[in-house]
């Protein structure tokens, strides 16, 4: 580690201007949801660090969690990897396969011992230790003997947070999420299907400045991304406060942009920063694409009811209490819409 150059000498010998850098350090403040004065302190700890060494492991997943920190904005992935951290072990990104492969992942362990970060995606089954392998060793053993020396594990995406789909009811392989068997390491949950790149970025760059992960959840995500509803600040909520929703994907409401619960938008119930990050560089993201949203970033979504049922059915298990308050809601949007209407009426007549 102390042989290894600091991230501003390798900024520097990049040709990064300082402008640059410094815009890269508020951009990390924003997304961490750190003041203004804080960009100094940032920029100050990120030149004098020394780039940590991270080990990803893949297990039961789709690779979608890696396909989206690939296509990350701000910072960039290139960044990440090549100027803020030492990728020294991934299976799709990494150059090396077979022995060669498993020899860096010993390699960056013995060598960054106590230092390292483990990132994981993927559930890991417990039903049977051949359901899933990697060069003959069960994701369990993996995990275990990978996480030893690390100093703290991030489980990016719902499968490694919580399980995820294949946790789902009837869960054929016995998958269980990483914090059901790391117990000893500090765990951060970066949840989502997959889940959002900069909230991924950020994460990493937070532990590279102040060598900590972020303050947490109930569930153990970030409550800089994580503190607010989907339905919080979505763009669409004006109109689910005056009771207007699209009943079909394609009625006039759906075309006019109304509010989206009443085909099972699950916004009210899930935590997560889709409507503000958004997706595709800031482009957009399910809900304006007019699409509902699926609850992807919360534990056992795919088995909490119909994608298109609102959640006033009641069948959103944990969520029962919210869903009614979300369905009463509804009522109150559509009688305040109801009442606007009789007062603007009566208005009209005596005008």
């Amino acid at each position: 580690m102390k042989n290894k150059p600091t991230v501003g000498e390798i900024l520097q010998a990049k040709g990064v201007s300082r402008r640059g850098f410094l815009k890269y350090c508020a951009t990390t403040a924003s997304l961490l949801a750190l003041p203004p004065a804080m960009i100094p302190r940032i920029a100050k700890a990120i030149e004098s660090a020394r780039r940590p060494s991270v080990i990803w492991l893949s297990f039961q997943e789709c690779t979608g969690c890696t396909e989206s920190l690939t296509r990350s904005a701000a910072p960039t992935v290139e960044g990440l990897i090549f100027d803020a951290i030492s990728l020294d072990y991934h299976h799709t990104l990494q150059a090396a396969s077979g022995e060669q492969a498993e020899a860096a992942r010993h390699a960056a362990m013995e060598e960054n011992e106590g230092g390292y970060l483990v990132l994981v995606d993927g559930s890991i089954p417990m039903g049977n230790p051949g359901f899933s392998t990697i060069a003959g060793i069960s994701n369990h053993d993996m995990l275990m003997e990978t996480v030893a020396g690390a100093a703290a594990v991030v489980s990016i995406g719902t499968c490694a947070a919580f399980g995820g789909i294949p946790g789902a009811n009837p869960n054929p392989t016995g998958a269980v999420a990483v914090q059901d068997l790391v117990k000893d390491k500090p765990i951060i949950n970066v949840p989502g299907c997959p889940p959002i790149p900069m909230v991924m970025t950020a994460v990493l760059t937070q532990f590279l400045t102040f060598g900590q992960l972020p303050e947490v959840d109930k569930f153990g995500r970030p409550l800089a991304f994580f503190g607010q509803t989907i339905h919080d600040r979505c763009y669409r909520r004006p109109f689910y406060e005056q009771g207007k929703f699209a009943n079909t994907f394609d009625d006039e409401g759906a075309k006019a942009g109304w509010c989206l619960y009443k085909l099972g938008c699950k916004g009210p119930t899930t935590y997560n920063a889709c409507a503000t990050a958004k997706w595709n560089q800031g482009t957009s993201f399910p809900i304006e694409s007019g699409h509902p949203c699926l609850g992807c970033s919360e534990p056992g979504f795919w088995d909490k009811g119909g994608f298109y049922e609102p959640l006033s059915t009641g069948k959103f298990g944990s969520g029962a209490k919210v869903a009614g308050a979300a369905a009463a809601g509804v009522a109150l949007g559509v009688a305040a819409a109801a009442a606007g209407r009789s007062r603007q009426a009566k208005f009209t007549k005596e005008g």
